[in-house]
């Protein structure tokens, strides 16, 4: 038996164990509430005699995250391919650049251009890619957290890797480059003009709007500098008679902005960085996905 086990009680273990549960499956899901209700199953569980038998605490509950995220993930990937326009992660928001460390816990990466490479995986090659090469379980233990042989494991490993090397993105971004340039890139906004957008853009940078059908935004992602230089700047120039206000926030572990209008959160930015420009704008305004934010008010 685990001595910790010995030492501290049920509660004491999961408590300790959730920021890493919770990570796994928000990586898995994307969406926050989803995340949340698969870490409360999994307490439920663990509660009602789990913590009875298990000779290792964060294996079994990492399983039962594991093993719940995947059905819940099968059943999401239908309603995504209903979903209006393009789909993307719910932001995770911190208020201050200068914040500690999220609970979702530093191991690995949850930017919107990593969970959004993740979607290219089936459930079962999502969690084996999540579990060995950002929460470095090895081969037999992931292996036995998915239900699976170790050589079987290794075959789905392999062919998640495959899948996801072409669009894995770099993310080792200096932090002050990441702010300077997300400053740089909101005044360029605010000029309306699109050559200043244009030339902090990368040539094949992109933009994704996620309104849901809810709220306008693009309803196909929009490719090439120009087109995303002349979009960003019309977009202000659209909110030109509105109070706007344009908050630096950290959005999945990076800097992002949380928009404002008139008083009213409307929108999640964050951008993806590669070789000094940005790469990638990915702006959340459907509404289910402002929920972290949507309580507050400007001040």
């Amino acid at each position: 038996m685990d001595m910790d086990s010995l030492t501290v009680t049920p509660l004491d273990l999961f408590v300790r164990l959730r920021p890493r549960l919770f990570g796994i499956a928000y990586r898995m899901l994307g969406i926050r509430a989803d995340a949340e209700d698969i870490v409360q199953e999994a307490w439920l569980r663990w509660q009602n005699g789990g913590s009875d038998g298990a000779h290792t605490p964060e294996a079994w509950l990492v399983t039962v995250v594991t093993r719940l995220s995947i059905d819940r993930l099968r059943g999401a990937q239908a309603e995504r391919e209903r979903y209006v326009g393009p789909w993307l992660p719910e932001p995770l928001v911190d208020d201050t650049v200068d914040s500690p460390e999220s609970a979702l816990e530093a191991a690995g990466d949850i930017s919107t251009a990593f969970l959004l490479m993740l979607e290219r995986l089936a459930p079962e090659e999502r969690a084996v890619f999540l579990l060995h090469q950002v929460f470095d379980f090895d081969h037999a233990e992931v292996a036995a957290m998915v239900g699976k042989t170790e050589g079987a494991c290794r075959k789905v490993l392999q062919r998640a890797r495959e899948r996801v090397r072409a669009e894995r993105p770099r993310f080792a971004v200096n932090r002050e480059l990441h702010l300077e340039l997300l400053g740089r890139f909101v005044q360029a906004s605010r000029s309306g003009d699109p050559a200043r957008v244009q030339a902090l853009l990368a040539t094949d940078a992109t933009y994704t709007g996620d309104g849901g059908g809810k709220v306008k935004t693009t309803v196909k992602c929009v490719f090439g500098a120009d087109r995303v230089g002349r979009l960003v700047a019309g977009i202000e120039r659209k909110w030109s008679g509105i109070d706007t206000r344009h908050d630096v926030v950290i959005v999945n572990g990076t800097p992002g902005l949380l928009t404002w209008r008139n008083g009213v959160p409307d929108a999640i930015t964050s951008i993806h960085i590669e070789d000094g420009r940005i790469a990638a704008i990915y702006v959340v305004r459907n509404p289910d996905k402002l929920g972290s934010v949507m309580g507050k008010t400007v001040s």
